[in-house]
C-alpha cells in the first residue's frame, strides 16, 4: 500500500483532532448511570464509520475491537478477552496511518484503565454497573435533586414566580443557591456535547431577581399532626429541615445561639458575595410557614435533656463554625485571627479597620478568598494569600481566585508556613515560610515538598488563618451522642439516637450550601417517617413543553461583575444579574433532557422525593 500524500495526511490529522474533541465532549457529558463499556462501544463504532478504509488497522482492527466490546456487554467475554482487547488496541495505536485510528485505540486503552471496574463487573459477575435508566444529569448531580430543566423552562417562559415554587419543592433557599451555589449540576450537562454547559446558576439568579423569594407565597402547611420538633441550628440544613417538617404538619422550633438566623450563610459569607437582604428574603419565606424561633439560645448537655423530654424529635444541625489552627510556633501571638471569627463578627456588622496594614491570609479555599477580598475592602495596604501548593491546586472556585487577583490580592504560592514571629509587644510581625517544590500526585492533587531553599520572612501586621473549620460537638457527646474526630456519627437515615437526628456539616464536615440543604431535606423525610407518617411534598406547576427547534452551537451567557476598581471600596454585591434578553437566550440552550433521552418520567416529571 502506498504512503498517504501530504494532503491526505493533513486531512486525516484534522479529522482526528475533530474526533478527539468530539470524544472528549461526549465523555465530559456522559450521563450518570450510563454503562461506561456501552458508551465506549458507541464511540468506537462512530470512529470505525469515519475511517477512510485505506489501512488495515482501522478498517479491520477497529471492527474487531467493536466485536470484542460487544462480547463484554453480552457477558460472553473472559479475562483473556480483555487481554486481547488491550493487545489489539496497542497494535492499532502503533500502526494506524491516521489520527482517527490512533485516537480510537487510545480511547479504548484509557477506558480499560479508567473503567476497569465496569469491565470486570461484566466479565466476572455478568452484571452491568450502569442503571436501567438514564437519570437527568443536572438533577442527579444536584444534591437536593431540584428539577433543573423544569425551572429553566419556566424562566424561559417568563414565569419567575412558578420557577421559585418549583425550586422550593426541593430547596427552600432559591436565592442563596442563585448567588453562591457551586453549581455541581453543570458538570455533566449534556449541552457540552454541542458547546458548553447551560449556565444554570445564572438562570436561577434571573428567576430570584425577577420574583423575590419573600414575595412568592410558600405552600400551605398540611393539617397539624400535633407533633413538635426541635431544630438545633439555623443554618441551611436546620432551616431546610424545619421548612419541610412544617409543611408536613409538624410544629418546629428552631434554636439559634447567635442573634440572627442563617448560620454560615450569614456568618461565613461576606455581603459582597451574598447581600444580607437577599438572605433575609429566603429566611422570611421559610418562617412564613409558622416556624417558631428562639435566638441567642445555646444548647448544651442540660438543654438537650430538656428538649428530649419536651419534643417528639430533635434535629441537630449545628454546622462547622470554629476555625482550625495552624499548629505553628507563635500562633498564639496577637493579631493572629481565625478567618471564621472575623467573618462571624462581620455577620453582626462589626467590620474591622485594616487601614494601612499589611495582611497575610493563610489558606487556599473559598474562605481564604473571602478573607482576602474582605481585607481589601477594609482598606488594607496590601493583602497576600500564602498557600503551600500551586494556584491551580487551590480548592477555591476559579472565579473567586480571578476576582481576588483583579482586586489586588497577591497569591504567594508554593510556600508553606513554618512559624510566626512576634514583636516585643507579643503581636505577630512576620510569617516565616519554607519554599516548596511540587511533586507526585497524591489523592488527586500534586503534593508539595520542601525545596532546597532557605526559609523566607514575610513581614505583616496581621495574619488571618483560613485552613479549615471544626465542629463543636463536645456538649452533644457529653449527652451521649456518638462522634468521631469531632463529627457526629449518624446512620444512613441521619439517626444518632432514638428520636434524635443530625445532618449538615456537623455530620459531613465543612460542606457546600447545597449539600447542607440536601441533609436537611433528607432528615425531614426521615423524621416524618420516624413519627409514623409519609407526607408527600408536591408542587402543582405546569411545565412548558419543550420546543422542537434545532439546537445549534451557541455561546454560553456568563454573568459579569462590577469593575474591580469600583467594587473593592465597598461591600455591595459585585455580581451583575442577567438581562431578560440574556436569560431567554440561555434558557433556549437547554436540551430538555427531562423529555429527550433521559429519565424515567412519572406524570410528566421525574420523581424527586
Amino acid at each position: 500500500m502506498s504512503r498517504l500524500s501530504v494532503v491526505e495526511t493533513g486531512t486525516m490529522r484534522a479529522a482526528g483532532e475533530v474526533l478527539r474533541s468530539q470524544i472528549a465532549q461526549r465523555i465530559a457529558a456522559n450521563p450518570i448511570g450510563v454503562c461506561a463499556v456501552e458508551q465506549q462501544l458507541a464511540i468506537l463504532q462512530v470512529c470505525h464509520a469515519q475511517t477512510c478504509g485505506k489501512c488495515v488497522p482501522c478498517r479491520i482492527g477497529l471492527g474487531q475491537l467493536a466485536k470484542m466490546l460487544e462480547d463484554v456487554l453480552d457477558n460472553r467475554a473472559t479475562m483473556e478477552t480483555l487481554q486481547m482487547i488491550r493487545f489489539t488496541a496497542e497494535n492499532i495505536r502503533a500502526s494506524a496511518d491516521c489520527a482517527i485510528g490512533f485516537e480510537a485505540a487510545n480511547m479504548v486503552l484509557s477506558g480499560l484503565e479508567g473503567f476497569e471496574e465496569d469491565y470486570l463487573s461484566h466479565v466476572q459477575r455478568h452484571r452491568c454497573s450502569g442503571s436501567f435508566e438514564q437519570p437527568i444529569p443536572c438533577v442527579t448531580l444536584c444534591p437536593a435533586h431540584v428539577d433543573v430543566p423544569g425551572y429553566i423552562a419556566l424562566a424561559g417562559a417568563g414565569r419567575a414566580d412558578d420557577a421559585i415554587r418549583l425550586i422550593r419543592k426541593d430547596n427552600p433557599f432559591p436565592t442563596a443557591c442563585a448567588l453562591i451555589c457551586e453549581h455541581p449540576c453543570e458538570k455533566r450537562c449534556r449541552r457540552r456535547m454541542i458547546d458548553d454547559a447551560v449556565n444554570i446558576r445564572a438562570l436561577k439568579r434571573y428567576v430570584v431577581d425577577n420574583a423575590s423569594a419573600d414575595s412568592v407565597p410558600t405552600p400551605a402547611c398540611g393539617p397539624s399532626t400535633g407533633r413538635r420538633i426541635a431544630v438545633v441550628g439555623s443554618g441551611p440544613s436546620g432551616l431546610t429541615a424545619a421548612y419541610f417538617l412544617q409543611l408536613m404538619g409538624h410544629q418546629c422550633t428552631v434554636f439559634e445561639e447567635k442573634k440572627h438566623l442563617g448560620g454560615m450563610l450569614r456568618y461565613g459569607i461576606p455581603n459582597y458575595r451574598f447581600p444580607r437582604e437577599r438572605l433575609q428574603q429566603d429566611i422570611d419565606a421559610i418562617l412564613s410557614t409558622g416556624i417558631e424561633v428562639r435566638t441567642q439560645t445555646r444548647i448544651g448537655t442540660e438543654e438537650m435533656k430538656r428538649l428530649r423530654a419536651e419534643y417528639d424529635a430533635i434535629y441537630i444541625a449545628i454546622g462547622a463554625q470554629t476555625g482550625k489552627k495552624l499548629r505553628l510556633e507563635g500562633e498564639d501571638s496577637g493579631n493572629v485571627v481565625s478567618a471564621v471569627d472575623m467573618l462571624r463578627e462581620i455577620g453582626d456588622d462589626n467590620y474591622p479597620d485594616f487601614t494601612g496594614k499589611d495582611i497575610i491570609v493563610v489558606g487556599g479555599g473559598n474562605v481564604a478568598m473571602d478573607c482576602a477580598r474582605t481585607a481589601v475592602r477594609c482598606h488594607a495596604a496590601s493583602v497576600k494569600v500564602v498557600y503551600r501548593r500551586r494556584a491551580e491546586d487551590m480548592t477555591a472556585q476559579k472565579e473567586e481566585i480571578v476576582s481576588a487577583l483583579s482586586e489586588g490580592v497577591e497569591m504567594v504560592t508554593l510556600n508553606a508556613p513554618v512559624r510566626i514571629e512576634a514583636d516585643a509587644d507579643g503581636n505577630a510581625c512576620a510569617l516565616w515560610v519554607q519554599p516548596q517544590v511540587i511533586g507526585q500526585v497524591k489523592n488527586g492533587r500534586p503534593a508539595p515538598r520542601n525545596a532546597n531553599k532557605p526559609e523566607e520572612r514575610m513581614a505583616c501586621d496581621m495574619i488571618l488563618v483560613a485552613v479549615g473549620q471544626d465542629i463543636v460537638s463536645a456538649p452533644f457527646v457529653d449527652f451521649g451522642i456518638p462522634a468521631s474526630r469531632g463529627r457526629i456519627v449518624a446512620e444512613g437515615n441521619r439517626s444518632v439516637m432514638d428520636g434524635i437526628f443530625a445532618g449538615g456539616e456537623c455530620v459531613l464536615g465543612p460542606a457546600t450550601v447545597i449539600r447542607s440543604i440536601e441533609g436537611g431535606k433528607v432528615a425531614a423525610a426521615n423524621i416524618d417517617e420516624y413519627l409514623g407518617y409519609q407526607h408527600p411534598v408536591t408542587c402543582e406547576v405546569d411545565i412548558p413543553e419543550p420546543l422542537l427547534n434545532d439546537k445549534v452551537a451557541s455561546g454560553r451567557v456568563n454573568l459579569r461583575e462590577t469593575e474591580a476598581c469600583a467594587r473593592k471600596t465597598n461591600f455591595d454585591g459585585v455580581e451583575l444579574p442577567m438581562t431578560e434578553e440574556e436569560a431567554l437566550r440561555e434558557a433556549s440552550r437547554c436540551l430538555r433532557c427531562d423529555h429527550h433521552g433521559c429519565a424515567i418520567l412519572r406524570g410528566g416529571r421525574q420523581e424527586l422525593w
